[in-house]
């Protein structure tokens, strides 16, 4: 439960000031007299922590009041992990009643509002916990947050904000976390269709009509499993009527075994979350519709199940894609480049998008290149890959730009097909991934490929966010939206 009021309550023992090093404290003084504010204010300023505290005791009970630093000069992220740092502070005492006093904030900086959203967005994120599926639920959350301010409207805009970016993430992160006996790609399917109730127009595509139109890379994919393939698109309709929209594409592989070219079964359970770039593709749309962006979106994800089995692809198959291409299956562990092929080219011929952006947990490779700290970013177009880039840095969720080149692409070259899935000879795997997809934009449409495997999921908390999935990909999404698009 979240209250905006302009006083203070007796029900939570955990007081968040937030100051920098002009705040005024007068109204502060029940707590403690003047000198001992300013020195504690001057503390939180000069701590490497970032803040301060002290305890008193009032009726038999603690009163902890925490004065935490804002620099003004800070990035996005910095404020979130802020707002982070509260949580965690408020966690360890187990204190899941907070409040958090703003007006100690000297706030004539045209950079309030940046800074009052940003540490909401970072209380929210750290304060996720999912336990669906657990008997004896969490209580190691925040459960109640009182928001003090004399400038309510300016708090309740903030809000309204970082709850329409919190909607998203946290959409992205349940779809990650949910077991793979449960969000199947019909499952899937149907959650995406809820989304119509914050106004995303939305269309099925099963397997029927996947067959009719020919996206047989993605059928292929799936054939294996008992569970059918499904295509989803998603449609915002915020900009100019006759505007062309920004197109999202998400790899939705639900479960990957590897299929015939079966994964080792340590650490296979970890492939629940290979559907993570679906994920992100469906908690930006939500995001997008939410806060009522100005601007046309689409979203495109493919729902398939990678599976061994009788009817299973093998190595060694051709298929015809979508694109009218022939691809040779050498490896059908390299499936989720196969869902977007069809997903890119049919995303391109039927909606004319200004760019395409895909999003994919694709290759292991990228992991061992760029670990858990960057996205690989691939592009055919300059002026997108920097505007990715610059913005990754303002929320933490950032990409490094890899190269494609005609010599990579050759590697991929096959004897009978058009192309072949993967580089048969070895080396530069994230790399050559991404040639294989860009050989299915057929119109030049500015395209920008996102290989999140190393940040769709972490083993180890960080400031913002608990263990599990991340999120990654809607707040740089947004941004990169916000920024440039709007």
């Amino acid at each position: 439960m979240i209250n905006i009021s302009t006083k203070y309550t007796k029900q939570a023992d955990f007081i968040a000031i937030l100051v920098n090093k002009n705040s005024n404290l007068s109204s502060l003084t029940n707590f403690a007299d003047s000198n001992s504010l300013k020195n504690l204010r001057d503390k939180a300023c000069k701590n490497k922590r970032g803040f301060t505290f002290i305890s008193s005791i009032s009726k038999n009970k603690f009163k902890n009041l925490y004065f935490f630093y804002v620099d003004e000069k800070k990035l996005e992220f910095e404020y979130q992990n802020l707002g982070g740092l509260i949580v965690s502070q408020a966690l360890a005492l187990k204190k899941n009643r907070i409040e958090i006093i703003f007006d100690t904030l000297i706030n004539k900086s045209k950079n309030i509002e940046n800074i009052i959203q940003n540490i909401f967005i970072g209380i929210f994120s750290k304060n996720y916990f999912f336990d669906n599926y657990k008997l004896v639920k969490n209580d190691k959350k925040i459960k109640y947050i009182n928001l003090i301010s004399k400038n309510k409207k300016l708090i309740n805009n903030c809000l309204k904000y970082a709850q329409s970016i919190d909607t998203g993430v946290t959409e992205t992160r349940n779809l990650v976390t949910t077991p793979p006996n449960i969000l199947n790609p019909k499952n899937f399917s149907d959650q995406i269709k809820k989304l119509s109730k914050v106004g995303l127009k939305i269309e099925i595509l099963d397997e029927k009509k996947l067959k009719k139109i020919g996206m047989n890379a993605l059928l292929g994919v799936g054939q294996g499993s008992t569970n059918k393939s499904y295509v989803a698109v998603m449609r915002w309709n915020g900009g100019k009527k006759l505007s062309r929209p920004l197109g999202f594409i998400g790899k939705g592989v639900c479960f990957d075994t590897g299929g015939i070219s079966l994964k080792p079964a340590r650490f296979m359970e970890e492939m629940k979350y290979d559907m993570a770039g679906a994920g992100t593709v469906v908690g930006l749309m939500k995001t997008l519709a939410v806060r009522k962006a100005k601007v046309n979106a689409l979203g495109i994800v493919g729902l398939v199940e990678n599976m061994p089995d009788g009817n299973a692809q093998r190595p060694g198959d051709v298929v015809k894609s979508y694109s009218g291409k022939t691809i040779e299956i050498f490896n059908t562990d390299a499936e989720g480049r196969l869902v977007l092929a069809d997903l890119l080219t049919y995303a391109e011929r039927r909606f004319k998008p200004k760019f395409m952006i895909n999003l994919a947990t694709l290759t292991g490779a990228i992991i061992i290149s760029l670990g858990n700290e960057y996205a690989g970013l691939f592009s055919n177009n300059d002026q997108l890959a920097d505007r990715i880039n610059k913005v990754g840095y303002k929320d933490n969720e950032k990409a490094w730009r890899l190269p494609l080149n005609k010599n990579f692409d050759k590697l991929i070259d096959s004897q009978i097909a058009d192309v072949q899935n993967i580089n048969y000879s070895g080396g530069a795997g994230s790399i050559t991934a991404a040639q294989f997809l860009q050989r299915f934009i057929l119109n030049k449409t500015p395209w920008a490929h996102l290989d999140i495997a190393g940040m769709a999921w972490t083993k180890k908390a960080t400031e913002t966010i608990p263990n599990g999935a991340t999120g990654y990909g809607v707040k740089l999404l947004n941004r990169l939206i916000e920024e440039y698009y709007e």
